[in-house]
């Protein structure tokens, strides 16, 4: 507008005085009632009215709100900004704008809102926001050999929707022409089901260069100080066997070819197994080999390089078993026996077993949960005494094996049968009470003497009534 007080001149106006503008124009040219215009300004027909009657004396001036261009009456005093970017810059320098504030009101008595810090501290370039505290990971390149890395991860996701329970995918990727390798689903991410899975990947494509996988304690050991099985997982163990190196990722991102794999099969293996009315693990394996050529075909790459590196698996099958478990040793005591996984394993008496006491005994323990207890490749009989324990509270459990482990903690709390009868210390020790002999000191109501006297003292008064 340029119409103002005693002349021409331009008047800086909001969207919504101009519009009280164009509303009150129609009122005046009656084209628009009082009430109408009430409705369109979301006011009441008084300040409509109020208005109407300023705008006919001073015109658009009237309603341009009276404090623009003034100093807001809450604005901090001159000084206070340098003074506290002073403050943080001397003691909360990495400290962000909301607890600053906190610390600042609590410390020195500085009172300011988190979000006027927040500009100041910006403005002083000690802040930068999360958009630009953003970090950018660079592709990386893909290897240029076809078996030269496989990338591997477990997706925990409801394949089966509504359908089934949840579940996880192991997923193995070339990560020179992004071809699913092997896809295999299990309950949980765990060392038998990555041996399992590994299984069927050496012999369908034999063994690769390395795999490179997050930091899952199937694949890395967490404690730097652990000595037990020179510091590597079973799983680890078992590729060195292969002799395939094992790679662990620092970040989702450095593995982010099988990560967004993970996203496509989340939802086109969700909707085939949908399509297919596949509700179940066993029918979903049956139907991956199908669903893996024609996802290959749609979106594998050629490789830069025509080479083949994988190598050819010449392992006897009942070898193959042998490294495809887990193996630990186990310190034979005095009386033949060890403990593993809270079971106690007695040797059975005989020749070979009585030389090892005070020697170390290798435990093969296979998928189906058998246990072979060999002494320099003799297999050793033996009897488990289990002492029915049951998971403990303080049991630490992965994030990716949670669901499992509750589902199976749920299924015991279903099974009816009573609960665990605790067992007194007089029970534990055997005590046996000792039966009531007649005497001064034990039970005297029974004693003859004493029922002798008292059938006396009854009969005495009975004669003096």
């Amino acid at each position: 507008m340029s119409e103002g007080d005693g002349g021409l001149g331009l008047i800086l106006m909001s969207e919504r005085e101009l519009q009280r503008i164009e509303v009150l124009s129609k009122v005046l040219e009656q084209r628009m009632t009082v009430v109408s215009a009430a409705h369109v300004l979301d006011m009441t027909t008084r300040q409509v009215q109020r208005l109407l009657k300023a705008f006919r004396v001073e015109g658009a001036a009237a309603l341009r709100h009276k404090a623009r261009g003034r100093p807001s009456n809450h604005r901090y005093v001159a000084g206070i900004g340098e003074l506290a970017v002073q403050l943080v810059r001397e003691h909360y320098l990495d400290f962000g704008p909301t607890l600053a504030a906190e610390k600042l009101a609590a410390n020195h008595g500085l009172v300011v809102s988190r979000e006027t810090l927040r500009k100041w501290m910006a403005e002083a370039g000690i802040w930068l926001s999360r958009k630009h505290r953003r970090t950018f990971h660079q592709p990386r390149l893909r290897r240029e050999s076809y078996g030269e890395l496989v990338q591997i991860d477990g997706s925990d996701h409801r394949w089966f929707e509504e359908r089934g329970d949840p579940c996880t995918l192991l997923v193995f990727i070339d990560d020179a022409t992004s071809a699913l390798q092997q896809l295999r689903f299990v309950k949980s991410e765990s060392t038998f089901s990555y041996f399992e899975a590994l299984e069927l990947y050496l012999k369908t494509h034999g063994c690769p260069v390395a795999f490179y996988s997050d930091k899952h304690t199937v694949f890395r050991v967490a404690k730097a100080e652990a000595r037990a099985g020179r510091g590597m997982t079973q799983f680890g163990r078992a590729l060195s066997e292969f002799n395939i190196e094992i790679l662990c990722a620092n970040s989702s991102q450095a593995k982010g070819r099988v990560e967004r794999v993970n996203r496509t099969l989340q939802d086109r293996l969700v909707k085939e197994l949908r399509l297919a009315g596949i509700s179940d693990i066993e029918a979903a394996n049956a139907f991956l080999p199908a669903f893996m050529v024609d996802f290959n075909e749609r979106f594998a790459k050629v490789p830069a390089r025509p080479d083949n590196l994988h190598r050819a698996l010449n392992v006897a099958p009942d070898r193959l078993r042998d490294v495809l478990c887990k193996r630990e040793q186990r310190y034979v005591g005095q009386q033949l026996s060890f403990s593993y996984e809270r079971r106690q394993i007695m040797l059975e008496k005989n020749e070979l077993s009585c030389g090892l006491v005070g020697k170390y005994v290798d435990i093969h323990e296979f998928a189906d949960g058998r246990l072979d207890v060999r002494w320099r490749a003799c297999s050793l009989p033996y009897t488990v005494f289990d002492k029915e324990q049951r998971v403990t509270h303080t049991a630490v459990t992965e994030n990716k094996r949670l669901g499992e482990v509750l589902t199976w903690i749920k299924a015991q709390q279903d099974e009816a049968r009573p609960p665990p009868k605790i067992k007194t210390n007089s029970e534990q020790s055997a005590y046996k009470k000792r039966g009531t002999k007649p005497g001064r000191r034990t039970d005297f109501m029974n004693d003859p003497a004493v029922i002798a006297r008292r059938e006396q003292a009854l009969a005495s008064l009975t004669a003096a009534e």
